[in-house]
C-alpha cells in the first residue's frame, strides 16, 4: 500500500463510491467529496497528496471551465497537491489546458483502473519535484540575498573604514576631513553618527 492520501472531488456518488473502493486498496487515505468548496480545509491543512478532481459541477455548459477554475485554486495555494482532472468527455483541448494550468495529468471516464493508479503515482512523484526544485530556486535567490547583504556591509565597512582613516590623518578636524573626502562638512558629520564614529 502506497502511504499517501488521496481526495476525490466528483459529483456523482456513485463514482465516488466506486472509485474510493479501487483506491483504498492501494492507497493509505482516501476522501471522497461532493464540490471541490469541501476540499478548502484539506487544503490548509496541506496533508493531501493527490487530488482526482472532475471537470464539471454545478456549470449547465458541461465544457470543463468549472473544473479549470477550481483546479487554478488549489494550485494556488503553497504545498498544492498533485491533481489528475477527470472528465466524460475525450476533449484534447481540455487536457492541454489542464495541464498548462498546473494539472499533473489527466483521465477520461469510463476509466482504466490501473493506469488511474499509474497516474496517481506518477502526478505525486512529479508535484514533489516540482515543489522541491521550487524550494531549491526560492533558496537560491534567498541566498544571493544574503550574498549581496553581506557584500553591501562590506562596502558600508570599508567605507567607514576609509572615513577613520581620513579622519585620523586630519586629527579628528572635520573641516579638513571633510575637504579630503570631497564632502560637505554635515555630510561628514552625517556619516560619522552613521558608522557610529560620533555619537551625539
Amino acid at each position: 500500500m502506497y502511504p499517501y492520501k488521496i481526495a476525490i472531488i466528483d459529483d456523482n456518488q456513485a463514482v465516488l463510491d466506486v472509485l474510493k473502493l479501487t483506491l483504498e486498496e492501494e492507497f493509505e487515505s482516501i476522501v471522497t467529496l461532493t464540490h471541490p468548496s469541501f476540499f478548502t480545509p484539506f487544503l490548509s491543512e496541506g496533508e493531501t497528496d493527490a487530488v482526482v478532481l472532475d471537470m464539471n459541477f454545478n456549470s449547465p455548459n458541461l465544457d470543463g471551465a468549472e473544473g479549470i477554475n477550481w483546479l487554478r485554486y488549489i494550485k494556488g495555494h503553497p504545498n498544492a497537491p498533485a491533481i489528475v482532472m477527470m472528465t466524460a468527455f475525450g476533449n484534447i483541448d481540455l487536457a492541454v489546458t489542464s495541464l498548462q494550468e498546473g494539472a499533473e495529468d489527466f483521465i477520461v471516464k469510463p476509466w482504466d483502473n490501473k493506469e488511474l493508479i499509474k497516474k496517481l503515482l506518477k502526478a505525486i512523484r512529479k508535484n514533489a519535484s516540482r515543489q522541491q526544485e521550487k524550494e531549491e530556486i526560492e533558496e537560491a535567490h534567498l541566498l544571493k540575498e544574503q550574498q549581496e547583504a553581506a557584500q553591501q556591509m562590506t562596502l558600508d565597512e570599508m567605507k567607514r573604514k576609509h572615513v577613520m582613516d581620513i579622519l585620523d590623518q586630519c586629527k579628528g578636524n572635520l573641516r579638513e576631513a571633510a575637504k579630503r573626502l570631497d564632502i560637505n562638512r554635515q555630510t561628514l558629520y552625517n556619516q560619522l553618527k552613521k558608522y557610529g564614529i560620533l555619537h551625539e
